[in-house]
């Protein structure tokens, strides 16, 4: 397809790796590599896995290689992966978890789908290829899971490249969560001085919902919390300016008044449903915490920003946030509303990075720190990048967190050079 080969592959894995009579299920993994490359050359090119953001989200499909892909495959055999759970990989969703039991025991199955899980994964698929030590490349959620590869497996590494993906090793979601409000509050602040106008269609829009009903496409209503989630458009470079597109056509007159438009009402339903990849809202909190329970944090510490409550005189846009009310609203999400409340209240995780191991660090490692990340916050990112040795930081106010989708040739490039490739 336009200069790109792809061949997928299937793998049987523990479902506990810890236990392995604990049954199996199916990950898979898409293969990528340029035309450019006879089929004689294919065998001697190195591995480059990347690891998808998320939690929850399927490899990316791609009829062609662009950016960070392109640069890649000029070197390596692109290793696309669904992690558990997503893609063609055993599908973990409303569906297939009723199978599994009740809440609880579907809560302790998705236990099981954490960054340990999907690296102790990505260790045996290496294997299975013959590969020896690979470079991988983790964005977001992704440099999450390079962080726990560092950890656990670092001898399956030649190097590892990360953006916008520095978890904080250890304290409670609570940090993270009162960082990210200050920085979406502050990336409001900045498109609204942008989009002056939009601020009042915002403040309209929420007024709105509060007095009419309004339906997304799946039937449900809108709410005024639910819209606020719109905000997720505030993450990227490539994105926010498709807010504006978004806001600028959202009410039609009509002879009853006016109503927010079809054509608005499509979009947004289509940006805060869950029903593609349920696992971000079960999981998303669970991805920062070791030996403690997240009892729903974003939840809590919204209530100490009320400048981001739905009762707010204007207000302000919301980020990627779980609450536990996207449960009671999303249709997707409603069969599992116990079952995030188990997850919610766990308390025994396991531990996701070695903080030794990490202080050992021989791994060739480089991480893109975008200095106005509103979903990983630049501090809390330093501080990890300064306790796994020889990780290497370049830090830069030119990218939001959806810096590969924007430059990501030059950044891939950028990271792979940091690691000491010629």
């Amino acid at each position: 397809m336009r200069g790109v080969r792809t061949t997928g592959h299937h793998f049987t894995v523990p479902l506990d790796h810890a236990r392995k009579e604990g049954g199996t299920i199916e990950v898979f993994a898409r293969e990528y590599t340029s035309t450019d490359h006879d089929d004689g050359v294919l065998p001697a090119l190195p591995w480059l896995l990347f690891l998808q953001g998320g939690p929850g989200g399927r490899g990316n499909r791609v009829t062609q290689l662009t950016g960070w892909m392109k640069a890649a495959a000029r070197h390596f055999r692109v290793l696309m992966l669904d992690q558990r759970g997503t893609g063609l990989s055993t599908a973990a969703d409303a569906l297939t978890l009723a199978a599994r039991g009740g809440p609880e025991e579907q809560a302790a199955y998705l236990a099981h789908f954490r960054a340990d899980s999907i690296v102790a994964d990505a260790e045996i698929i290496r294997q299975s290829l013959g590969s020896p030590p690979w470079t991988i490349f983790g964005q977001s959620f992704g440099g999450f899971c390079a962080l726990s590869y560092l950890s656990f497996a670092p001898e399956g590494l030649a190097r590892a490249l990360i953006t916008g993906g520095l978890a904080p090793l250890s304290g409670s979601p609570d940090r993270v969560y009162r960082e990210t409000f200050q920085r979406v509050a502050a990336r409001n602040r900045k498109y609204f001085d942008k989009y002056p106008e939009d601020r009042l269609v915002v403040s309209r829009i929420a007024g709105h919902l509060d007095n009419v009903t309004e339906n997304l496409p799946t039937g449900e209503r809108l709410t005024t919390r639910r819209f606020q989630m719109v905000g997720a458009y505030l993450g990227g470079n490539a994105r926010i300016d498709g807010l504006h597109y978004l806001l600028e056509d959202a009410f039609v007159d009509t002879a009853a008044g006016p109503r927010l438009s079809h054509t608005f009402l499509d979009q947004v339903g289509a940006l805060v449903s869950r029903s593609s990849n349920p696992l971000y809202a079960l999981m998303h909190e669970s991805i920062y915490c070791q030996d403690q329970a997240s009892n729903w944090s974003a939840d809590r510490v919204l209530r100490e920003f009320p400048e981001f409550l739905p009762t707010a005189a204007s207000p302000l846009l919301t980020g990627e946030m779980v609450y536990p009310w996207y449960f009671d609203e999303d249709p997707a999400l409603l069969p599992l509303k116990e079952t995030a409340e188990v997850l919610a209240a766990k308390s025994d995780w396991g531990p996701l990075y070695s903080a030794e191991a990490l202080r050992r660090n021989t791994v060739p490692a480089a991480a893109a720190v975008y200095t106005n990340d509103i979903y990983v916050d630049r501090d809390l990112s330093l501080e990890t990048a300064a306790a796994v040795k020889g990780l290497q930081v370049w830090e830069t106010d030119e990218f939001h967190h959806d810096g590969i989708s924007d430059d990501g040739e030059a950044i891939f490039n950028r990271l792979l050079r940091m690691t000491g490739w010629q």
